[in-house]
């Protein structure tokens, strides 16, 4: 929690000074309360007292209470301001290291833990942050303060006091010894029901396909309830706490008042009366001190919960990204769309054989490269590779005769047009989605002609009639052939250097597959595509076909000569069209 209390910046540590200045004010005037109520029971004892001798310790005390409201209120106000704040500029942290992740950084969180972290997480720190600069910081001034007013009241109420608090003490080490571990175990436990619930939820129809239903809310009612008796539990043991608080105060009371009820027993005279007002006021200073530990106990509650939480936001800020990017935009000295892999080689971290090897090719502006193979071959392992979201183990890649490592984030991004296998949209229009991002290529809104120049390349001009028809969540109102072409309009929208098509005409029919690609040759005959492809059909124009089989090179080169000398090549093409549609 200290390490995430660091980024609390200038202005705000200056927020926070001011509230320990009206903090302090706010318990002098508490403290000064009892004074008073002393001089009326004083007064009310002594012969010839008037009315004025109460009024006027009794004003200031409704003086006090008053300033004690108004500090109150402007503290309340700074802690929101501060708490608030610091939340939000920590969630935006959060949300950018996160987005400066490559997909190595990605896998070492789950998404809906990053979702936790991002949501339920800070609001923790939020609330600790809030309450904390009202009770943290109080409560310690009120006890050392309220203790030295009563150091010189008597040795007995003295020592009362004292063993109240090491009661109270030892009573909240030994809950928070059994609370910490068990709200750790929840933080995961909540990560893991939110995967589960997540995983239903966009499976949903798999799951009535199955009829899995029953099967699904067994696994859910597994998370929950290992959450709730996890719940249950830490809850149980904090619920031991107040009743205790009430047990230990109330002890202290009726010490206070029988040690002072022994005392003026034995005493005579004008010290009867003296130690009468000393009962009163030690009494209302005694509860002062137990009402810090009291607010401290609040504290204590929330503590292991944001002290977990905050260690799993620093987790997620402390992530160095794998892959960096250089600030100075290098010099390019090949034609605009050239790629080339030289001997490059890629494995994932912690597996046991490489996903890529040796792969080496070239590609011209205008050229289409296509990559085909067996499942698992690592095709799209090589556009993971030309994006950079992963750097090669070994060898070089270079676009335009720069080695991509050289290029800075955007200027790299600004070359390549991406269509994954698996289309994304967001939530908007259609005209959102096409027109989508910047760069060198698109410095301003698309018109409506490009756009629609856009749909039609990508065979979805007769789909949509209207650019600012809705698009929902997912783009679930769409189908999956709908949402490939939209996918590959917004791509092509961008006019980039380099196309990279991650099987992406998979959900499309043979027709509208012939008809795109035409389109794309067509319109955008400088455009270097890269494209990863199951069916043969998509790839027999393209100017190189590489084969590969478990991320080595079996093959290389045109249709016609792959279908002629490479066994792989053929086993692919015989099994998906008959010898007269291959010729």
């Amino acid at each position: 929690m200290l390490k995430l209390l660091k980024r609390l910046n200038r202005r705000e540590w200056l927020v926070i000074a001011v509230s320990i200045v009206f903090i302090a004010a706010q318990v002098g005037f508490e403290l000064a309360i009892p004074g008073y109520m002393t001089q009326i029971t004083t007064a009310l004892e002594t012969k010839g007292t008037g009315a004025g001798d109460i009024l006027r310790p009794g004003g200031v005390m409704l003086l006090c209470s008053l300033l004690i409201m108004a500090s109150s209120i402007i503290v309340g106000y700074l802690a929101a301001h501060v708490a608030a704040g610091f939340s939000a500029r920590i969630r935006g942290k959060v949300f950018n290291r996160v987005m400066a992740y490559s997909s190595a950084d990605i896998s070492k969180f789950s998404i809906p833990s990053l979702l936790t972290r991002t949501t339920n997480d800070i609001t923790q720190v939020q609330s600790i942050i809030a309450m904390g600069m009202q009770v943290l910081i109080k409560a310690p001034i009120t006890a050392v303060w309220a203790i030295t007013k009563i150091a010189n009241k008597g040795w007995q109420w003295t020592t009362a006091t004292g063993i109240a608090i090491v009661i109270l003490l030892v009573m909240l080490t030994l809950i928070l010894t059994l609370v910490q571990p068990k709200f750790k175990l929840v933080q995961r436990l909540t990560d893991r029901l939110n995967l589960v619930t997540r995983e239903n939820l966009n499976g949903i129809r798999v799951v009535h396909a199955f009829n899995a239903e029953d099967y699904q809310n067994k696994k859910f009612d597994q998370a929950n309830q290992n959450l709730t008796r996890t719940n249950l539990f830490a809850n149980r043991v904090l619920g031991i706490m107040n009743p205790g608080l009430t047990l230990i105060s109330n002890g202290l009371t009726l010490a206070v008042y029988a040690i002072g009820a022994s005392l003026i027993q034995a005493a005579s005279g004008a010290t009867k009366l003296t130690l009468f007002s000393n009962m009163i006021v030690f009494s209302s200073y005694a509860m002062q001190v137990i009402m810090a530990f009291l607010l401290l106990s609040i504290i204590f509650i929330i503590a292991p919960r944001v002290s977990v939480s905050a260690g799993r936001i620093n987790n997620v800020l402390n992530v160095t990204p794998s892959v960096t990017y250089p600030s100075t935009k290098p010099t390019e000295t090949q034609a605009p769309g050239t790629i080339v892999f030289n001997n490059v080689s890629f494995r994932f971290a912690g597996a046991e054989a490489p996903a890529i090897t040796g792969l080496s090719f070239t590609a011209h502006p205008g050229d289409t490269i296509a990559f085909i193979g067996a499942t698992g071959s690592g095709k799209s392992t090589v556009l993971n590779l030309l994006a950079r979201r992963y750097d090669v183990t070994s060898g070089t890649i270079t676009i335009d005769g720069v080695n991509i490592q050289d290029y800075p984030e955007k200027q790299l991004y600004d070359k390549l047009g991406y269509i994954p296998q698996k289309a994304v949209l967001f939530s908007g229009t259609v005209r959102s989605n096409l027109d989508y991002g910047t760069g060198a290529n698109k410095p301003a809104p698309l018109s409506d002609k490009d756009l629609r120049t856009a749909l039609h390349v990508a065979q979805a001009d007769d789909l949509i009639t209207n650019l600012d028809a809705t698009v929902a969540q997912h783009g679930d109102n769409f189908s999956g052939g709908q949402k490939q072409r939209l996918a590959i309009a917004r791509a092509v929208a961008r006019k980039p250097e380099i196309l990279m098509f991650d099987d992406s005409f998979s959900a499309l029919d043979y027709a509208t597959d012939a008809k795109l690609r035409q389109a794309l040759h067509r319109e955008a005959q400088g455009t270097t595509q890269i494209i990863v492809a199951q069916r043969i059909s998509t790839i027999m124009d393209a100017t190189q076909i590489i084969v590969l089989d478990q991320g080595k090179v079996v093959g290389s080169g045109t249709h016609q000569e792959l279908l002629a000398n490479n066994k792989v090549y053929q086993e692919i093409a015989y099994s998906q069209l008959s010898k007269k549609e291959l010729a």
